[in-house]
C-alpha cells in the first residue's frame, strides 16, 4: 500500500530537515528520506568536521604564541586522535537529528528516493506519494575530467583520513582549496596548489586574494600559479601528478575543483523537472517548473549555504502551509572561509560593484592585532568597505583576520539594514578589536 504524506522531504540535511520540522510544528503528515547520514554534507563531511579541524589548527597557533607572554609549553599532536574524538562529535549530533525527527512524528526513511512520477517517491520496493516534494539532496564534490582522475582525493575523503600525509598537492582554487591548505600546513604537511589562472582565490575579491596569497606563501604554502595539472597517476606507493610536463610524487593528491549538486540519480525526468547545467530551476519561491514539486539549497544555482537551504525551507513552508507571502532574499549573505587567518565576505567584490554602478568609492585599511603584538607569529587584519551613491552604502565588506568569523554576523546586519560608511564610523567602537582600528584608520584607494 502506498504511503501518502502532507510533504515530503528528498534529503536529510539541515535544508530539508528544517524544512521537515517547521511542517510537522503545523501538524502535517511528514517524511524524510535519506540514504546517508541525516545531517547533509554540512554535519558529516563540510561546515562541523571542518571547523573542529579548524579549532585544532587555530590551538597550535595559539601555542606558537605562548611563549611571547610567559607561557612555556610542550606539546604533541595526535592526527588519530582528533579525527577519532570528531567523529563521536559527529555522530553525537546525527543522533541528535534523529531524535528531532522522533519527537516530531517525522518519518525518517532511510534509503535512496528517485520520482516515479510527478507525486511519488520510490524507495526500494516502496512508494511514496505526497501534493508537496521538496528536493534537497545536496551536492557532492566536483573531481576534474584528467587522465587518472581516480586516483584523485577530495574533501569527503580529507575526512577519512587517519593519519597526516607528509606531503599533498591540492588542485583548485576555491575556498576548499584554502581551507584545506592551512589545516595540513598547519599540522605539518608539505603543502602545494595547484592554480590554473594567475592569482589566488578565484571569484573572490582581488586585494583578498593578494593577501591570502602573500600569508600563504610566506608560510611555506607552495602556490603554482598557471599550473594546468593533466594526469594522475599511482606506483610505488606514491601518487604522481603531472604539472605542466613534469611529474612531481605526493602522498595525497586533493580535488578541490569545486561540487555538484545530486541530481542525476533521482530521475527528475520522471517527474518532468528542469534543470540547467546541472542545477534545477526555481523561481523566487523555489518552486520548480511542475507544481508540488521544490528545490533548495545546492541542487539550485542559489548560494550554497547550509544556513541559506535552512532559511530557504522554512519560509517555503511558511507559504505552503500558514498563507505565508516572505520569500528569501538573496543579497547580502555573509559567509566566512575558515582559512588561516580566516576571510569574512559579504556583498560585492570591488570588481562587481564598478561593472553595475559608475558611482563606486572603496576604503580600506591593514593592521596589526593586538592579539600578536609580543609575538614573532604575525597575523595580519585586512578590511575593504565598497560603497556607493552620495550617502556611500554599503554594498561590499571583505575582512581576513583573526575573528572575522564571528564578527561577519554583526556586519551582515548593519548592512542587511542599509549601513553607510558615516554609519560605521559614528558607531563607538569596542576596545580592542578591529573594529577599533577599523573605524579609525580607514583609507581611501
Amino acid at each position: 500500500m502506498k504511503k501518502v504524506y502532507d510533504f515530503l522531504v528528498l534529503g536529510g540535511g539541515s535544508g530539508g530537515v528544517a524544512a521537515a520540522y517547521n511542517a510537522a510544528r503545523y501538524g502535517k503528515k511528514v517524511a524524510v528520506i535519506e540514504s546517508q547520514r541525516l545531517g547533509g554534507t554540512c554535519v558529516n563531511l563540510g561546515c562541523v568536521p571542518k571547523k573542529v579541524m579548524w579549532y585544532g589548527v587555530a590551538m597550535i597557533e595559539d601555542f606558537k604564541r605562548a611563549n611571547a607572554y610567559g607561557i612555556d609549553l610542550e606539546y604533541s599532536m595526535s592526527f588519530e586522535k582528533l579525527k577519532n574524538n570528531r567523529d563521536e562529535y559527529v555522530k553525537r549530533i546525527n543522533l541528535d537529528y534523529e531524535s528531532m525527527l522522533k519527537e516530531e512524528k517525522i518519518d525518517y526513511i532511510r534509503g535512496f528516493g528517485k520520482f516515479l512520477d510527478s507525486s511519488t517517491i520510490e524507495v526500494g520496493t516502496e512508494s511514496i506519494s505526497s501534493k508537496h516534494i521538496l528536493i534537497a539532496t545536496g551536492s557532492s564534490p566536483l573531481l576534474p575530467d584528467i587522465l587518472g582522475k581516480e586516483n584523485l582525493s577530495t574533501s569527503d575523503d580529507f575526512f577519512a583520513l587517519k593519519s597526516l600525509p607528509k606531503d599533498v598537492l591540492i588542485i583548485g582554487n576555491g575556498y576548499i582549496a584554502a581551507e584545506l591548505a592551512g589545516i595540513f600546513k598547519t599540522f605539518g604537511s608539505n603543502v602545494s596548489i595547484a592554480i590554473r589562472g594567475t592569482s589566488f582565490l578565484r571569484g573572490f575579491d582581488q586585494d583578498i586574494g593578494e593577501i591570502m596569497g602573500q600569508i600563504y606563501t610566506k608560510s611555506g604554502i607552495r602556490l603554482l600559479f598557471n599550473t594546468d595539472t593533466k594526469e594522475v597517476n599511482f606506483s610505488g606507493g606514491k601518487f604522481q601528478a603531472k604539472i605542466g610536463e613534469q611529474f612531481e610524487s605526493f602522498d595525497k593528491i586533493f580535488a578541490a575543483a569545486g561540487r555538484v549538486p545530486n541530481i542525476h540519480k533521482i530521475s527528475l525526468e520522471k517527474a518532468g523537472v528542469k534543470f540547467e547545467n546541472g542545477c534545477i530551476l526555481t523561481d523566487e519561491y523555489e518552486r520548480t517548473n511542475i507544481p508540488g514539486i521544490y528545490a533548495i539549497g545546492d541542487v539550485t544555482s542559489r548560494i550554497k549555504l547550509t544556513p541559506v537551504a535552512s532559511a530557504a525551507g522554512k519560509k517555503l513552508v511558511e507559504r505552503i502551509f500558514n498563507n505565508g507571502t516572505a520569500k528569501m532574499d538573496y543579497t547580502n549573505i555573509p559567509s566566512v572561509v575558515f582559512s588561516h587567518p580566516p576571510i569574512g565576505i559579504l556583498g560585492m567584490t570591488e570588481t562587481q560593484a564598478r561593472e553595475k554602478f559608475e558611482d563606486v568609492k572603496v576604503y580600506k585599511t591593514s593592521f596589526d592585532d593586538i592579539n600578536f603584538a609580543l609575538s614573532s607569529h604575525k597575523m595580519p587584519n585586512f578590511m575593504k568597505m565598497i560603497c556607493t551613491g552620495k550617502d556611500e552604502k554599503i554594498i561590499g565588506l571583505h575582512v581576513l583576520g583573526r575573528n572575522v568569523d564571528e564578527a561577519m554576523q554583526g556586519f551582515a546586519v548593519a548592512i542587511k539594514m542599509g549601513a553607510t560608511k558615516a554609519d560605521f564610523e559614528n558607531a563607538v567602537d569596542l576596545r580592542f578589536w578591529g573594529t577599533k582600528v577599523y573605524n579609525r584608520n580607514i583609507m581611501t584607494s
